[in-house]
Protein backbone atom coordinates (compact mmCIF):
# COMPACT_ATOMS: atom_id res chain seq x y z
CA UNK A 1 0.00 0.00 0.00
CA UNK A 2 1.28 3.45 -0.92
CA UNK A 3 2.48 5.58 2.25
CA UNK A 4 3.73 8.57 2.50
CA UNK A 5 8.06 8.16 2.34
CA UNK A 6 9.33 12.03 2.65
CA UNK A 7 8.60 14.76 5.10
CA UNK A 8 6.93 16.67 2.48
CA UNK A 9 4.41 14.28 1.19
CA UNK A 10 3.53 14.26 5.13
CA UNK A 11 3.07 17.74 5.49
CA UNK A 12 1.48 17.81 2.78
CA UNK A 13 -1.16 14.71 3.61
CA UNK A 14 -2.11 16.04 6.38
CA UNK A 15 -2.55 19.90 5.19
CA UNK A 16 -5.00 17.54 2.70
CA UNK A 17 -6.83 16.67 5.71
CA UNK A 18 -7.06 20.07 6.93
CA UNK A 19 -8.94 21.26 4.11
CA UNK A 20 -11.07 18.02 3.21
CA UNK A 21 -12.26 18.40 7.08
CA UNK A 22 -13.19 21.93 7.04
CA UNK A 23 -14.58 22.14 3.66
CA UNK A 24 -16.91 18.88 3.03
CA UNK A 25 -19.69 20.64 4.80
CA UNK A 26 -19.84 22.89 1.82
CA UNK A 27 -21.28 20.58 -0.82
CA UNK A 28 -24.50 20.23 2.00
CA UNK A 29 -25.32 24.01 1.49
CA UNK A 30 -24.09 23.48 -2.58
CA UNK A 31 -26.65 21.29 -2.98
CA UNK A 32 -29.61 22.86 -0.70
CA UNK A 33 -30.95 19.33 -0.10
CA UNK A 34 -32.88 18.47 3.35
CA UNK A 35 -29.78 17.41 5.77
CA UNK A 36 -31.41 13.97 5.65
CA UNK A 37 -31.92 13.32 2.41
CA UNK A 38 -28.21 15.00 1.70
CA UNK A 39 -27.01 12.44 3.76
CA UNK A 40 -27.91 9.19 1.84
CA UNK A 41 -25.76 10.70 -1.06
CA UNK A 42 -22.99 11.29 1.73
CA UNK A 43 -22.42 7.78 3.26
CA UNK A 44 -22.68 6.53 -0.52
CA UNK A 45 -19.99 8.60 -1.40
CA UNK A 46 -17.78 8.07 1.61
CA UNK A 47 -18.03 4.31 1.10
CA UNK A 48 -17.32 4.78 -2.76
CA UNK A 49 -14.35 6.69 -2.57
CA UNK A 50 -12.87 4.20 0.31
CA UNK A 51 -13.18 1.17 -1.70
CA UNK A 52 -12.14 2.81 -4.85
CA UNK A 53 -8.85 3.99 -2.95
CA UNK A 54 -8.64 1.11 -1.10
CA UNK A 55 -8.08 -1.35 -4.30
CA UNK A 56 -5.89 1.34 -6.11
CA UNK A 57 -3.55 3.25 -3.90
CA UNK A 58 -3.91 0.42 -0.93
CA UNK A 59 -2.87 -2.14 -3.61
CA UNK A 60 0.21 -0.43 -4.74
CA UNK A 61 4.01 0.19 -3.43
CA UNK A 62 7.11 -1.91 -3.42
CA UNK A 63 6.22 -3.18 0.45
CA UNK A 64 4.01 -6.10 -1.10
CA UNK A 65 1.41 -5.92 1.54
CA UNK A 66 -1.46 -4.93 0.27
CA UNK A 67 -4.99 -3.65 1.43
CA UNK A 68 -6.39 -7.32 1.05
CA UNK A 69 -3.74 -8.61 3.16
CA UNK A 70 -4.42 -6.04 5.66
CA UNK A 71 -8.02 -7.15 6.20
CA UNK A 72 -7.05 -10.79 6.47
CA UNK A 73 -4.33 -10.00 8.99
CA UNK A 74 -6.41 -7.89 11.26
CA UNK A 75 -7.88 -9.05 14.55
CA UNK A 76 -11.48 -9.10 14.85
CA UNK A 77 -11.21 -6.95 18.32
CA UNK A 78 -9.52 -4.33 15.84
CA UNK A 79 -12.31 -5.00 13.07
CA UNK A 80 -15.19 -4.31 15.91
CA UNK A 81 -12.66 -1.03 16.96
CA UNK A 82 -13.00 0.26 13.22
CA UNK A 83 -16.37 -0.38 12.66
CA UNK A 84 -17.32 1.27 16.31
CA UNK A 85 -15.83 4.17 15.26
CA UNK A 86 -17.94 4.01 12.35
CA UNK A 87 -20.99 3.82 13.84
CA UNK A 88 -20.28 6.68 16.47
CA UNK A 89 -19.27 9.06 13.70
CA UNK A 90 -21.70 8.38 11.66
CA UNK A 91 -24.41 9.90 14.60
CA UNK A 92 -22.39 13.15 15.61
CA UNK A 93 -21.84 13.92 11.87
CA UNK A 94 -25.40 13.73 11.12
CA UNK A 95 -26.21 15.77 14.01
CA UNK A 96 -23.05 17.88 12.94
CA UNK A 97 -25.29 18.30 9.95
CA UNK A 98 -27.96 19.04 10.98
CA UNK A 99 -26.98 21.44 13.45
CA UNK A 100 -25.15 23.31 9.84
CA UNK A 101 -28.31 23.29 8.37
CA UNK A 102 -29.93 25.16 11.59
CA UNK A 103 -26.91 27.11 12.52
CA UNK A 104 -24.74 27.59 9.91
CA UNK A 105 -20.89 26.18 9.64
CA UNK A 106 -19.03 29.29 11.40
CA UNK A 107 -21.44 27.99 14.64
CA UNK A 108 -21.84 24.76 14.37
CA UNK A 109 -18.33 23.78 13.73
CA UNK A 110 -16.29 25.41 16.42
CA UNK A 111 -19.07 24.59 19.19
CA UNK A 112 -18.80 20.77 18.01
CA UNK A 113 -15.06 20.15 17.08
CA UNK A 114 -14.04 22.59 20.61
CA UNK A 115 -15.65 20.25 22.71
CA UNK A 116 -14.45 17.40 20.63
CA UNK A 117 -10.74 18.99 21.75
CA UNK A 118 -11.75 19.38 25.02
CA UNK A 119 -13.22 16.18 25.98
CA UNK A 120 -10.02 14.93 24.16
CA UNK A 121 -7.24 17.09 25.89
CA UNK A 122 -8.78 16.18 29.19
CA UNK A 123 -9.07 12.33 28.50
CA UNK A 124 -5.35 12.80 27.42
CA UNK A 125 -4.08 14.18 30.66
CA UNK A 126 -6.63 11.73 32.83
CA UNK A 127 -4.72 8.77 31.01
CA UNK A 128 -1.09 9.84 31.01
CA UNK A 129 0.05 13.81 31.79
CA UNK A 130 1.24 14.71 28.49
CA UNK A 131 2.91 17.92 27.10
CA UNK A 132 2.81 21.18 29.55
CA UNK A 133 -0.24 21.99 31.67
CA UNK A 134 -0.19 25.91 31.61
CA UNK A 135 -0.31 26.06 27.78
CA UNK A 136 -2.72 22.97 27.54
CA UNK A 137 -4.96 24.70 30.00
CA UNK A 138 -4.75 28.30 28.62
CA UNK A 139 -5.38 26.93 25.45
CA UNK A 140 -8.55 24.43 26.58
CA UNK A 141 -9.43 27.86 28.18
CA UNK A 142 -9.32 30.22 24.70
CA UNK A 143 -11.96 27.31 22.75
CA UNK A 144 -14.06 27.33 25.58
CA UNK A 145 -14.71 30.55 25.35
CA UNK A 146 -14.55 30.73 21.30
CA UNK A 147 -17.32 28.69 21.56
CA UNK A 148 -19.51 30.82 23.92
CA UNK A 149 -18.79 33.53 21.51
CA UNK A 150 -20.05 31.38 18.79
CA UNK A 151 -23.02 30.72 20.52
CA UNK A 152 -23.58 34.50 21.17
CA UNK A 153 -22.93 35.66 17.48
CA UNK A 154 -25.75 32.55 16.78
CA UNK A 155 -28.04 34.34 19.00
CA UNK A 156 -27.97 37.57 17.99
CA UNK A 157 -28.03 37.21 14.42
CA UNK A 158 -31.24 35.54 15.14
CA UNK A 159 -32.64 38.46 16.98
CA UNK A 160 -31.68 40.53 13.99
CA UNK A 161 -33.17 37.82 11.23
CA UNK A 162 -36.20 38.20 13.54
CA UNK A 163 -36.70 41.81 13.89
CA UNK A 164 -36.48 42.39 10.23
CA UNK A 165 -39.15 39.46 9.72
CA UNK A 166 -41.37 41.01 12.15
CA UNK A 167 -41.04 44.62 10.23
CA UNK A 168 -41.25 43.02 7.01
CA UNK A 169 -44.80 41.26 8.37
CA UNK A 170 -43.45 37.76 7.79
CA UNK A 171 -42.83 37.19 11.43
CA UNK A 172 -45.54 34.09 13.07
CA UNK A 173 -44.75 36.12 16.20
CA UNK A 174 -43.02 39.20 17.75
CA UNK A 175 -41.67 37.19 20.50
CA UNK A 176 -37.81 36.78 19.81
CA UNK A 177 -36.39 33.31 19.32
CA UNK A 178 -34.86 31.37 21.69
CA UNK A 179 -31.65 30.35 19.44
CA UNK A 180 -30.57 27.08 20.98
CA UNK A 181 -30.80 24.47 18.87
CA UNK A 182 -28.23 24.52 16.80
CA UNK A 183 -25.88 25.01 19.88
CA UNK A 184 -27.41 22.04 21.34
CA UNK A 185 -27.31 19.48 18.36
CA UNK A 186 -23.43 20.62 17.17
CA UNK A 187 -22.98 20.08 21.53
CA UNK A 188 -24.47 16.90 20.90
CA UNK A 189 -22.17 16.06 18.23
CA UNK A 190 -18.99 16.83 19.58
CA UNK A 191 -19.59 14.99 23.01
CA UNK A 192 -20.28 12.15 20.51
CA UNK A 193 -17.61 12.54 18.25
CA UNK A 194 -15.00 12.70 21.13
CA UNK A 195 -14.55 8.84 21.11
CA UNK A 196 -13.78 8.22 17.91
CA UNK A 197 -9.99 8.85 17.11
CA UNK A 198 -9.18 6.99 20.42
CA UNK A 199 -11.49 4.08 18.52
CA UNK A 200 -9.72 4.45 15.66
CA UNK A 201 -6.26 4.47 17.18
CA UNK A 202 -6.99 1.11 18.94
CA UNK A 203 -8.03 -0.21 15.76
CA UNK A 204 -4.75 0.02 14.22
CA UNK A 205 -2.58 -0.49 17.34
CA UNK A 206 0.03 -3.69 17.93
CA UNK A 207 0.64 -6.62 15.25
CA UNK A 208 -2.49 -7.46 14.51
CA UNK A 209 -3.78 -3.65 13.72
CA UNK A 210 -5.64 -2.33 10.69
CA UNK A 211 -3.81 -0.12 8.37
CA UNK A 212 -4.83 3.14 7.10
CA UNK A 213 -7.02 1.93 4.17
CA UNK A 214 -8.53 -0.86 5.72
CA UNK A 215 -9.46 1.55 8.47
CA UNK A 216 -11.18 4.02 6.22
CA UNK A 217 -13.40 0.77 4.85
CA UNK A 218 -14.77 -0.72 7.35
CA UNK A 219 -15.22 2.68 9.09
CA UNK A 220 -17.36 4.21 5.09
CA UNK A 221 -19.26 0.81 5.48
CA UNK A 222 -20.22 1.29 9.17
CA UNK A 223 -21.51 4.21 8.21
CA UNK A 224 -22.82 3.55 4.93
CA UNK A 225 -25.32 0.97 6.78
CA UNK A 226 -26.03 2.89 10.26
CA UNK A 227 -27.41 6.00 7.56
CA UNK A 228 -30.47 3.94 6.87
CA UNK A 229 -30.97 3.16 10.67
CA UNK A 230 -30.64 6.62 12.06
CA UNK A 231 -32.05 8.27 9.24
CA UNK A 232 -35.44 6.78 10.03
CA UNK A 233 -35.43 9.06 13.20
CA UNK A 234 -34.50 12.24 11.67
CA UNK A 235 -37.36 11.53 8.49
CA UNK A 236 -39.60 11.13 10.81
CA UNK A 237 -38.64 13.20 13.59
CA UNK A 238 -36.95 16.51 11.91
CA UNK A 239 -35.00 18.87 14.08
CA UNK A 240 -36.75 21.29 12.23
CA UNK A 241 -39.59 21.88 9.84
CA UNK A 242 -41.80 19.62 8.45
CA UNK A 243 -41.38 15.63 8.16
CA UNK A 244 -39.12 14.94 5.18
CA UNK A 245 -40.85 12.94 2.04
CA UNK A 246 -38.51 10.32 0.76
CA UNK A 247 -40.03 10.94 -2.91
CA UNK A 248 -37.80 13.91 -2.78
CA UNK A 249 -34.95 12.39 -3.02
CA UNK A 250 -35.93 11.10 -6.14
CA UNK A 251 -36.97 14.58 -7.85
CA UNK A 252 -33.25 15.97 -7.26
CA UNK A 253 -31.09 16.64 -10.15
CA UNK A 254 -27.99 14.63 -10.80
CA UNK A 255 -26.33 17.96 -9.56
CA UNK A 256 -27.43 18.56 -6.38
CA UNK A 257 -26.91 14.43 -6.00
CA UNK A 258 -23.51 14.85 -6.94
CA UNK A 259 -22.62 17.62 -4.33
CA UNK A 260 -23.66 15.65 -1.72
CA UNK A 261 -21.45 12.13 -2.99
CA UNK A 262 -18.24 14.75 -3.18
CA UNK A 263 -18.94 15.50 0.15
CA UNK A 264 -18.79 12.05 1.22
CA UNK A 265 -15.75 11.24 -0.81
CA UNK A 266 -14.17 14.75 0.63
CA UNK A 267 -14.64 13.53 4.03
CA UNK A 268 -12.86 9.94 3.32
CA UNK A 269 -10.27 11.35 1.90
CA UNK A 270 -9.72 13.60 4.91
CA UNK A 271 -9.61 10.39 6.88
CA UNK A 272 -7.38 8.79 4.89
CA UNK A 273 -4.87 11.46 4.16
CA UNK A 274 -4.93 11.66 8.32
CA UNK A 275 -4.40 8.06 8.52
CA UNK A 276 -1.54 7.55 5.95
CA UNK A 277 0.30 10.90 7.78
CA UNK A 278 0.32 9.38 11.06
CA UNK A 279 1.78 6.27 9.46
CA UNK A 280 4.48 7.39 8.29
CA UNK A 281 6.54 6.03 10.98
CA UNK A 282 10.11 6.50 8.86
CA UNK A 283 8.92 10.67 8.74
CA UNK A 284 9.93 12.29 12.32
CA UNK A 285 7.09 15.46 12.48
CA UNK A 286 6.83 17.44 15.75
CA UNK A 287 3.92 16.43 17.34
CA UNK A 288 2.87 19.81 17.88
CA UNK A 289 2.67 20.65 14.56
CA UNK A 290 0.61 17.30 14.10
CA UNK A 291 -1.94 18.13 16.39
CA UNK A 292 -1.95 21.57 15.14
CA UNK A 293 -2.87 20.95 11.55
CA UNK A 294 -5.25 17.88 12.69
CA UNK A 295 -7.54 20.76 14.74
CA UNK A 296 -6.92 23.37 12.20
CA UNK A 297 -9.80 22.60 9.74
CA UNK A 298 -12.01 24.16 12.06
CA UNK A 299 -11.03 27.73 10.96
CA UNK A 300 -10.86 26.32 7.76
CA UNK A 301 -14.48 25.97 7.98
CA UNK A 302 -15.60 29.14 9.87
CA UNK A 303 -13.76 30.60 6.67
CA UNK A 304 -16.37 29.15 4.44
CA UNK A 305 -19.38 30.25 6.16
CA UNK A 306 -18.31 33.56 6.68
CA UNK A 307 -16.71 34.72 3.89
CA UNK A 308 -18.27 31.93 1.03
CA UNK A 309 -21.78 31.52 2.83
CA UNK A 310 -22.30 34.54 4.17
CA UNK A 311 -23.65 33.63 7.07
CA UNK A 312 -23.43 36.71 9.13
CA UNK A 313 -23.55 39.03 6.19
CA UNK A 314 -27.36 40.67 7.58
CA UNK A 315 -25.41 40.84 11.23
CA UNK A 316 -24.46 44.28 13.00
CA UNK A 317 -21.24 45.28 13.99
CA UNK A 318 -21.53 43.81 16.98
CA UNK A 319 -22.11 40.56 15.22
CA UNK A 320 -19.23 40.23 12.92
CA UNK A 321 -17.27 41.34 16.14
CA UNK A 322 -17.78 38.46 18.10
CA UNK A 323 -17.12 36.30 14.76
CA UNK A 324 -13.68 37.76 14.37
CA UNK A 325 -12.98 36.98 18.03
CA UNK A 326 -14.06 34.08 17.65
CA UNK A 327 -12.16 32.91 14.77
CA UNK A 328 -8.85 34.87 16.96
CA UNK A 329 -9.29 32.82 20.16
CA UNK A 330 -9.97 29.42 18.43
CA UNK A 331 -6.98 29.82 16.59
CA UNK A 332 -4.77 31.11 19.69
CA UNK A 333 -6.10 27.94 21.84
CA UNK A 334 -5.36 25.52 19.06
CA UNK A 335 -1.92 26.96 18.80
CA UNK A 336 -1.43 26.89 22.55
CA UNK A 337 -2.26 23.29 22.88
CA UNK A 338 -0.35 22.39 20.06
CA UNK A 339 2.79 24.60 21.75
CA UNK A 340 2.03 22.31 24.77
CA UNK A 341 2.84 18.87 23.08
CA UNK A 342 6.40 20.32 22.07
CA UNK A 343 7.03 22.44 25.51
CA UNK A 344 6.87 19.50 28.21
CA UNK A 345 7.82 20.57 31.71
CA UNK A 346 10.45 18.04 32.90
CA UNK A 347 10.06 16.63 36.58
CA UNK A 348 13.20 18.22 38.63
Amino acid sequence: MILPETYLATILLMILSMVCFGSWASTFKASRLRFELYYFDFGLGFLMAAVILAVTAGAMGFDGFSFVDDIQHAGKREDFYAFMAGVIFNLANMLLIAAVSVSGMAVAFPIAAGLTLIIGILASQFEKSSGNPLLTFAGCVLVFVAMLLAGAAYRFINEIRHEASAKAGKAKSTRRPVAVKGIVLAAISGLLMSPFYPLVTNAGKGDLGLGPYSISVIVALAAFLTTFVFNLFFINLPVEGNPVDFMDYFKASPRTHGWAVLGGMMWCGGLLAGLTAASAESVHVALGLRYGLSQAFTLVAILWGVFVWKEFQDGDSRTKALVGLMFLLFGLGVTLVSMAQTFVVRPS
